[in-house]
């Protein structure tokens, strides 16, 4: 009996503590074959989720509605997850669920790449500098020409992106509304996107992407990683432009959960959080310093599952255009840095304002409505929870957070936004204005054409 007293002593001081009395220690996670899944892939491969008493399940899913799906009906507890699918859930735009986030999982990681021979036909409208590479950031101006000679041929001009409501939609349809080409409207009668088009952009999976450009389907896409590094290493293609370009320092993909979740488990919510956030500074630390074994982790077929040589070219500080031309950027991928994992409403307001701007939100808002539906889907509160029992038990220093007040970064420069315009978050409606191409004030799309109500 003493023995037995003796090994259980044993294992209680040998067991750490956890942070959060959970309510449910077993969980499935979702997410999708991309570089930017890391935190959780690193929660559960450097114990961070066990440190929580949580034992994880991560599973692969074929595409972004599915993992949507499964989230709101429960099959799977929680997912990485477009940051535009929760706010688009919550709105009723697509399919229609309580889902909310807790945890912003990167700044950055994605790109715009075109087929070999699409780069052939812009490089005679890009400068060039002294070392004869190619000057960045490259504009889609550049492309503005080819895409009219593809209209004058009668070929449609086809490109790829991963999900109506995603970044990469967003960022595309950005870059080339900068650059005077017209990536279309929606409108509640035409979910194509593609109405008043000049390049049609449709749907394709990321793992995907480079067969279809392979194939001639689409002449471009906007993907993240490691979809553009392997078409360079394919030889297919060529990324023009990083969104670190189009707009420096961006959100990009969320942790989400419903909030049925959460109200039942809220202890468990913390609890995952304060792993990923663990997470997400161990892939930041010591200015990058893990990413040669994080790139070995997510090389495994259970997750990416693509050549490390080909994930390693942007996840450990460099970005491969060009076949030999690399260049240094080391926040392509941003984990914990300039409060990546921090929840802000003005992220959720952003992702609003497009779209509002491209149709998706068939009619005008006022600048209220932003700031309100942000705040039923973006949860500081949780973070701040998490992040706190960090600080608590010395695991994290303050100084690595940022608890602000009223949960909005400040505005965005314009010079750190491709077109040169700025953001404030607090003026949603303006900034809408302000923008060149897509719907402004109170412009409605009807049978195909924009029109005031």
């Amino acid at each position: 009996m003493k023995r037995i007293a003796s090994l259980l002593l044993f294992t209680a001081l040998a067991s750490p503590a956890v942070a959060f009395d959970v309510e449910k220690d077993e969980l499935t996670l979702g997410f999708i074959k991309l570089t930017d899944m890391a935190p959780l892939a690193i929660a559960k491969e450097k114990g961070f989720f066990e440190d929580e008493g949580l034992y994880v399940t991560l599973e692969a899913q074929s595409n972004w509605k599915v993992l949507l799906d499964r989230v709101i009906s429960g099959e799977l507890d929680g997912a990485h997850m477009l940051a535009g699918q929760p706010i688009a859930a919550t709105i009723g735009y697509g399919t229609q669920g309580d889902v909310i986030t807790p945890f912003s999982m990167d700044l950055n990681g994605n790109g715009i790449t075109v087929s070999n021979e699409i780069w052939e036909m812009m490089k005679e409208n890009i400068e060039m500098g002294a070392d004869g590479k190619p000057l960045h950031p490259i504009s889609a101006a550049a492309l503005k020409p080819v895409i009219e000679k593809f209209k004058a041929a009668g070929k449609p001009f086809n490109m790829g992106m991963v999900f109506p409501v995603s970044t990469h939609n967003y960022e595309l349809r950005y870059w080339l509304a900068a650059g005077g080409i017209n990536p279309g409207l929606y409108s509640p009668d035409d979910v194509s996107g593609q109405i008043g088009a000049d390049a049609l952009l449709s749907v394709t999976p990321p793992p995907q992407m480079p067969a279809t450009l392979e194939a001639g389907t689409i002449y471009g896409y906007c993907v993240g990683e490691p979809w553009n590094q392997a078409a360079v290493f394919k030889g297919i293609g060529v990324p023009v432009v990083t969104d670190y370009e189009i707009w420096k320092n961006n959100p990009e993909k969320v942790f989400g959960i419903t909030a049925k979740f959460n109200d039942e488990n809220p202890e468990t919510v913390k609890a995952l959080t304060r792993a990923l956030i663990r997470a997400a500074e161990w892939l930041d630390a010591d200015n990058n310093a893990n990413r040669p074994e994080a790139v070995e982790i997510l090389s495994r077929p259970e997750y990416v599952g693509a050549d490390a040589a080909v994930i390693a070219n942007s996840m450990t500080g460099t970005f491969e255009y060009e076949k030999g031309d690399k260049r240094d950027v080391p926040d392509f991928n941003v984990f914990f840095r300039y409060n990546a994992t921090f929840p802000y409403y003005s992220d959720a307001v952003w992702y609003l304002t497009q779209m509002r701007r491209w149709g998706q939100i068939a009619e005008a808002k006022p600048d209220a409505w932003f700031d309100e539906t942000a705040k039923k889907v973006y949860r500081p509160d949780i973070y701040e929870a998490a992040a706190q029992s960090l600080i608590d038990d010395g695991i994290l220093p303050a100084s690595d957070f940022d608890f602000d007040a009223d949960g909005y970064r400040e505005p965005t420069p314009a010079a750190d936004i491709i077109d040169a315009v700025a953001y404030d978050p607090k003026a949603p409606n303006a900034y809408i204005d302000s923008l060149t191409i897509g719907l402004k004030g109170t412009e409605i799309v009807e049978g195909g054409e924009v029109v005031s109500q």
